[in-house]
């Protein structure tokens, strides 16, 4: 009987020891994997330019609008083999400020359309599962937000100075202070893929405000209860709740984002907006027709606001798999609202192929050159613009 209970309890321990190494296997090994399968690069490192292209790119504040690294199981102080950016690549290509936006919700993967989708899915809760999100996340898309935001917030405070958060324009003007002697270093500010973050509740604004967030959007890949996605069911307007986000946020001076809103939300946001609005990463109609991307109107009406659209790198938003092709959306954004409202919206780590990594940012300030664009455009272009907007509209 002794004997039997001894071996009972041996199998029990070989079993939990199984169990425990599948679950260690599992944390380790899975999310690296669906990341390298999301998030993948069609060239791989090193990048090249031609002489002036590079020589150029050394000398400009490059600021991209748009990536969403947070969501993945990665410590961004360290250099990565997959995904798009980390603070030692961001520093390598030369960026001087990111924009790390967070996702909360999306429809599931086999479900995810840039046509009609539904919220009745969603990818991120087993996304928070599998890489041991706290359990706050499980459930709440405020909270999913906020764990995102200290993810970054650990970042700062663990780069020994490399990397800074950016919360206010004094913020981003010392850091440009001490960049312009030293170099090696970048920043980053926080934004908002999609207001479905808000958990309902518009008081949330302020919790989310506290925690460093910049700029959100109304929608993402579905309809919200503030307004209408370009790839929801009904691709309605504001409602009358989302009309009251966008009064409050420009009460505390955050901006306004309307990547993936439907064009009758875009309207809504254009026809009240008392500061600029931000476009965080699309492609134009004119280069690549589809429901993702941004109508001629809907790009002059974005620049008679003050703002700026960031044109991203993917096939979807340019039709296209290299640099030229981006650099075409660009040269097509820029002819008809003018180079001073034109800026970058790579859309890295988003669960997109691109056709290079952050450090080969190089390869567009070539394609910008072959497009005509002159040494002064390609530094408004590549991040003067967005840098501008910043210091003006930031608290």
């Amino acid at each position: 009987m002794r004997k039997g209970c001894e071996l009972m309890k041996k199998k029990l321990l070989i079993t939990l020891a199984v169990i425990l190494v599948i679950l260690v296997v599992l944390d380790l090994v899975l999310p690296a994997q669906l990341e390298k399968r999301l998030n993948a690069t069609l060239n791989q490192p090193p990048y090249a330019a031609s002489e002036k292209a590079t020589e150029l790119h050394k000398k400009l504040v490059i600021a991209d609008l748009h990536a969403d690294s947070l969501l993945w199981n990665r410590d961004l102080l360290d250099r990565s083999t997959h995904g798009h950016v980390d603070i030692p690549r961001l520093i390598e290509g030369n960026v001087a400020l990111q924009s790390f936006t967070v996702v909360t919700k999306t429809p599931y993967v086999w479900k995810m359309n840039i046509e009609r989708n539904d919220d009745k899915s969603d990818n991120i809760t087993l996304l928070a599962l599998i890489q041991r999100w706290p359990p706050a996340t499980w459930s709440s898309l405020t909270q999913r937000a906020l764990y995102q935001a200290r993810k970054l917030q650990s970042v700062a405070a663990r780069s020994a100075g490399k990397f800074t958060l950016i919360k206010s324009s004094g913020d981003l003007s010392a850091y440009l202070e001490r960049r312009a002697t030293d170099p090696q270093i970048t920043a980053g500010f926080l934004g908002i893929e999609g207001a479905q973050a808000l958990d309902g509740n518009l008081d949330n604004i302020d919790a989310l405000f506290d925690a460093g967030f910049r700029m959100m959007s109304p929608s993402h890949f579905f309809d919200t209860d503030i307004g209408g996605s370009a790839h929801g069911i009904e691709k309605g307007g504001l409602t009358d709740k989302g009309k009251e986000m966008v009064k409050r946020m420009e009460a505390k001076r955050m901006i306004v984002d309307v990547a993936h809103a439907s064009g009758k939300t875009i309207d809504d946001v254009l026809a009240m907006a008392t500061r600029p609005v931000l476009v965080s990463h699309s492609g134009v109609r004119g280069t690549c027709d589809n429901q993702r991307n941004l109508s001629d109107e809907h790009l002059k009406g974005i620049a008679q606001t003050g703002g700026v659209i960031g044109i991203g790198y993917w096939d979807t938003a340019v039709c296209g798999k290299d640099a030229k092709a981006i650099a075409k959306a660009i040269r097509y954004t820029a002819n008809l609202v003018g180079a001073d409202h034109v800026g970058l919206g790579s859309d890295f780590d988003g669960a997109v192929v691109e056709p290079f990594d952050t450090t080969g940012l190089m390869e567009l300030t070539d394609a910008l050159l072959a497009e005509g664009f002159s040494d002064e455009e390609i530094g408004k272009i590549m991040g003067g613009n967005v840098v501008r907007l910043l210091l003006e509209n930031l608290p």
